[in-house]
């Protein structure tokens, strides 16, 4: 079992999770700049993909920077060949680990047998781990989840992938049928982290869903008895999540503007080629919040801009015209 940088980090271990058009190269080098957690996740990239001529393409989203360590490159699919060579190619690109993604309920991955829909195939889950670690060499593997398909199946699931001795196993601990509609059930972590210790298994487990911050994050590990927590949503908007210095609350506006044309720009240098540039207008939405104008600012930026100079400028005349 490579347990690689896992077992070397004190606990609680704080990880930011991997978001689809979120937690891309850009926002991930303005967070290790401003609040960088012990952990970062790519997003997650299809294996297949990976494996065809479209390569070059999918290689955008394993962009990092050394600042961004320690890096973990997550992917999906369901071809255990394709994992192994996977495998072999991150090692390559000189990141710290691989997660597997076995929790994502989007109907397109899922169509793949990939994602969450692993849930239901725990033979193949454990077939695509196995040839994931062969590829990995001394990379740790770990694996993100949920607690169960259509209900919690944690007593199954869990055991089936506990045998195939990941280093890490990250629980949404929502159901793939409840997705993100009810409250996360932090109760079944604790149920997790038992599991794993009626298994005599030295893999960690983290939780995830609905964390609002550090304090919460710790909180909830005093609750389970987890080794440590995946924030996902709480990143919106405040790069300064995972600094305890920083009370993201007092924080003046025109520094959380100022951070914001700072993401567009660097959104624009390193990414502008290959996204679209609608994908910050959802960042715009949680860092444009709570303050005087918010709204109308939040509008302008909606509808006006198209490039960094656009947001630079209209964050300027609010500044100009808010004092």
């Amino acid at each position: 079992m490579s347990t690689g940088f896992w077992k070397k980090l004190k606990k609680p271990i704080m990880v930011l999770a991997p978001m689809a058009n979120v937690t891309d190269a850009a926002f991930r080098r303005i967070i290790a700049k401003y609040g960088k957690p012990d952990v970062m996740f790519t997003e997650f990239v299809s294996c297949d993909g990976l494996m065809s001529p479209g390569q070059k393409k999918l290689l955008v989203d394993f962009m990092y920077t050394e600042s961004e360590r320690l890096i973990v490159a997550q992917i999906f699919g369901s071809k255990p060949e394709n994992f192994y060579k996977t495998a072999l190619l991150i090692q390559e690109l000189g990141f710290d680990g691989i997660d597997i993604n076995m929790g994502c309920p989007d109907r397109n991955v899922e169509r793949q047998g990939a994602g969450a829909c692993l849930i239901k195939n725990p033979k193949l889950a454990q077939e695509i781990i196995l040839a994931t670690k062969r590829g990995a060499g001394k990379l740790p593997v770990s694996v993100k989840t949920r607690i169960g398909y259509n209900k919690n199946s944690l007593n199954e699931w869990l055991p089936a992938l506990l045998e195939t001795e990941p280093a890490a196993i990250t629980i949404h601990c929502r159901t793939r049928k409840e997705m993100s509609l009810v409250p996360a059930n932090w109760e079944t972590i604790r149920d997790a982290v038992r599991i794993r210790d009626e298994h005599k298994s030295k893999t960690l487990i983290l939780g995830n869903g609905d964390v609002k911050d550090l304090a919460d994050a710790e909180e909830k590990v005093k609750a389970t008895g987890a080794d440590g927590v995946m924030i996902g949503r709480g990143i919106f908007g405040n790069p300064w999540l995972f600094d305890k210095k920083i009370d993201y609350a007092k924080m003046p506006v025109a520094e959380k503007l100022r951070v914001m044309v700072e993401h567009t720009y660097l959104f624009e240098k390193i990414l502008g080629e290959h996204k679209n540039f609608a994908i910050m207008k959802k960042h715009y939405k949680a860092y444009v919040n709570g303050f005087d104008g918010a709204k109308e600012l939040r509008t302008k930026l909606m509808e006006g801009a198209g490039t960094a100079a656009d947001v630079e400028r209209i964050v300027a005349d609010f500044l100009k015209n808010s004092n």
